[in-house]
Formats: structure tokens, C-alpha cells, sequence
């Protein structure tokens, strides 16, 4: 193995009800007055937020509600949240929902305890140092925010979606109650998986080094979202299904993944992020778009890699097999794999083309994705 350094020092609380237990998990860190953010007002039908608001009195916590964070979160939410916070004396960051939440949470953190606009910060003018403490309930397992010290947010206004790392804004606490996620549509069940995979394929298809273990482990991250997908596809309340799933879901961004590894990166990332900033693309219904053609790109760049993929995921022999049986799978849960599918139509390859290189030059991968190489992949979606 190559030399690493791991650190996580999220806490997580996995398991039935535990949501009524937030205010007693904050409580101990001092946590007085909280802006707790969360999406849709599904979770005051749900009985939710109830609970929530609930636990957080009676641990002597008052709370101030944002609501309103929408998949593919926005900068100007999070600057009202910053704004709110400020205001307030905000000491703590609760997010209810998913990684959009979550991650508007992080944003909100970090801007609070910032001088200026908490855009420099998710736009690498200013690295985020500090932040108040974060703690969430997660709703929809996908982006594995509740376990990492990442945050991805867009900017409406120059349509850029970027995003920053720094262990400020590992969350302290994640409840983490499969149960919760038992109304989570198909639709966004399948976009959940997509996400999930990502995570583990970007690296480890352009690792220039994986030890077998950490393979293994990525490898077993990516037949148990296979598995428990289809499972709940059919029985939703599959209680066991559900938190496999999630806690793969974790795994797949905690950075056990990186154990070891050396030379990766995450292209296909890089290239949907302007699907979501362009189009408002669901960030996993877009990298459903984009993996069958970039795979069938990058094959040749580390085709051992894609043959042992196709045989320890799923028992075929060629690495051309294992991309068919991947973008099958896509089709089966009901991800879309073309672009005409998410409503994008191929007159607009050059100008997505254009936003996609903007983001390559930031990453300095110009020499291996030039503007002629994204319109090539553009055109095989």
C-alpha cells in the first residue's frame, strides 16, 4: 500500500427512532441555538420535524428553520442561511434531509464564522479553516456528505458548481435511521445508486495504484448498492436492504476508499457538474448519462482495471461485457444513460462543452480533456 493519512472523526448513530435523540446528541457539545436547514415541508407531514423540534427543547436547544433547499443546492440559499446565522448567534448547523442539505449545511457553517461572501470559499478564493458544528438526519443516502468534509453547491448566477473540502465541516453527529428513507421515490432511489457508485468507479477506474484490500472493498461497496437497489425496488420496507444500502452509501466517501491508493482522480464529476449547473440535471440521473460514454472512452487507459471490474462485479470476462452490464443495470432501475433523456439536446454540446472546459482548466487536466476530447464524449451521450 502507498502511504496515506485517514482521518474521520464523524460520529454516527445508525439505527430506528434515533432521530428523537438529536437534541441529546448536541447537547454535550454546548450547542445552544441552532439553524436547522432542511428541503421540502415533507417532513412536517411525515411527523418529522416534530420530532426534531421536539428532541432539541428538551435538550434546551432553540432552533431557527430554513427551509426550502432543493437538489442542486444554490449559493443564495446558503448566503441567506450565513445571514440568518449571523444574525442570530447561530452556535450549530442541524441539516434534515439529503446530501443537498447537508451540504447547504456545510456552506452555512463555514460562511458564518467568515468575513466575506461564502462564495470565495466554494470557489477556492479562500480555504474554509473553521466552521460552526455541523450535525444532521439524513433522509436519502447518496452523496455520503454525512461522513466526509466535502460540500458541493452551484451559483445560479454564473451557473459554476464547485464546492470545497476541510475537515471544518466533517459533521460531529449523523443519525443515520434507514427507516426514514422508506418514501424515497424510484426515481431518486435509482439517481441515489448512480451517485453512490460514482464515487467508488471514479477512483477506482483512474487510480494509477489500488492494494488488493482497498479494491476489495470498493469492489463489495458496488454489488451491495446493485443488490440492495433491486431489492427495494421491489419491497421498499426492506428494512435490511435499506441499511446496507445507507451504510454503503457512507463508505463509498468516507475516505476508506482512498486507503492506499495512489493517482486518482474524479472526471465524470467534473464533467456532469455542468449538467447540473446548466440544466438543473439531477446530479445522479447525470452521471448516469455520462459514465457508459466515458467508460467506453477511458477503456483503453487501464484496461486491466475494467477487466477485473466485469469479473469481480459481475462474473463476465471482458471489460467491454462489464460496461454493457453496468449501463444495462442503468436502464433497468430507470436511469437515463442518453442526453436526449434529461432533456438536453446535442445543438447544445458545444456550449456544455465550453462550461465543461472552464472547470478542466481549473483542475489543470487540459492536456488529458481537451475542449475536441469533451465534444467527442458529448457526442457519444
Amino acid at each position: 500500500m502507498k502511504d496515506f493519512t485517514f482521518y474521520n472523526p464523524t460520529r454516527v448513530e445508525f439505527g430506528k427512532d434515533k432521530e428523537s435523540l438529536i437534541g441529546s446528541y448536541m447537547a454535550p457539545y454546548g450547542v445552544k441555538n441552532t439553524l436547522l436547514v432542511y428541503g421540502s415541508e415533507r417532513i412536517k407531514a411525515s411527523g418529522l420535524f416534530d420530532r426534531v423540534a421536539q428532541s432539541l427543547t428538551d435538550n434546551g436547544i432553540d432552533f431557527i428553520p430554513l427551509g426550502g433547499i432543493k437538489s442542486n443546492p444554490v449559493i443564495s440559499k446558503a448566503r441567506e442561511g450565513v445571514r440568518i446565522a449571523k444574525e442570530n448567534g447561530i452556535d450549530a448547523v442541524l441539516a434534515v434531509g439529503g446530501g443537498s442539505v447537508l451540504d447547504t449545511a456545510k456552506v452555512i457553517a463555514a460562511g458564518a464564522v467568515y468575513d466575506g461572501d461564502v462564495w470565495d470559499l466554494c470557489s477556492y478564493k479562500k480555504y474554509p479553516d473553521a466552521a460552526l458544528k455541523v450535525f444532521d438526519i439524513l433522509t436519502l443516502s447518496a452523496t455520503g456528505s454525512e461522513m466526509n468534509a466535502s460540500a458541493v453547491i452551484t451559483n445560479e448566477e454564473t451557473t459554476e458548481k464547485f464546492g470545497f473540502s476541510s475537515p471544518a465541516v466533517f459533521p460531529t453527529v449523523s443519525v443515520i435511521n434507514p427507516e426514514l428513507q422508506e418514501t424515497v421515490t424510484n426515481e431518486y432511489l435509482a439517481y441515489s445508486a448512480v451517485d453512490i457508485l460514482s464515487h467508488c468507479m471514479d477512483l477506482y477506474f483512474t487510480a494509477a495504484y489500488i492494494p488488493d484490500i482497498t479494491a476489495n472493498h470498493i469492489e463489495n461497496i458496488i454489488r451491495t448498492v446493485i443488490r440492495t437497489t433491486d431489492a427495494l425496488l421491489k419491497n421498499p420496507g426492506d428494512y435490511e436492504a435499506r441499511s446496507e444500502f445507507a451504510w454503503a452509501a457512507a463508505q463509498a466517501l468516507n475516505r476508506t476508499t482512498f486507503a492506499g491508493v495512489e493517482g486518482n482522480r474524479y472526471d465524470t464529476h467534473l464533467i456532469e457538474h455542468s449538467l447540473s449547473a446548466l440544466y438543473d440535471v439531477p446530479h445522479g440521473a447525470g452521471l448516469a448519462v455520462v459514465y457508459p460514454a466515458w467508460m467506453n472512452w477511458h477503456l483503453p487507459m487501464n484496461p486491466t482495471r475494467y477487466e477485473r471490474f466485469a469479473r469481480n462485479v459481475f462474473g463476465l470476462q471482458t471489460a467491454e461485457a462489464g460496461i454493457e452490464a453496468l449501463t444495462n443495470w442503468f436502464v433497468s432501475i430507470g436511469a437515463p444513460v442518453k442526453l436526449e433523456q434529461v432533456h438536453i439536446d446535442k445543438d447544445k454540446i458545444e456550449e456544455i462543452a465550453s462550461h465543461i472546459y472552464r472547470t478542466i482548466e481549473m483542475a489543470r487536466m487540459q492536456t488529458l480533456y481537451s475542449k475536441e476530447t469533451i465534444v467527442e464524449l458529448l457526442n457519444r451521450m
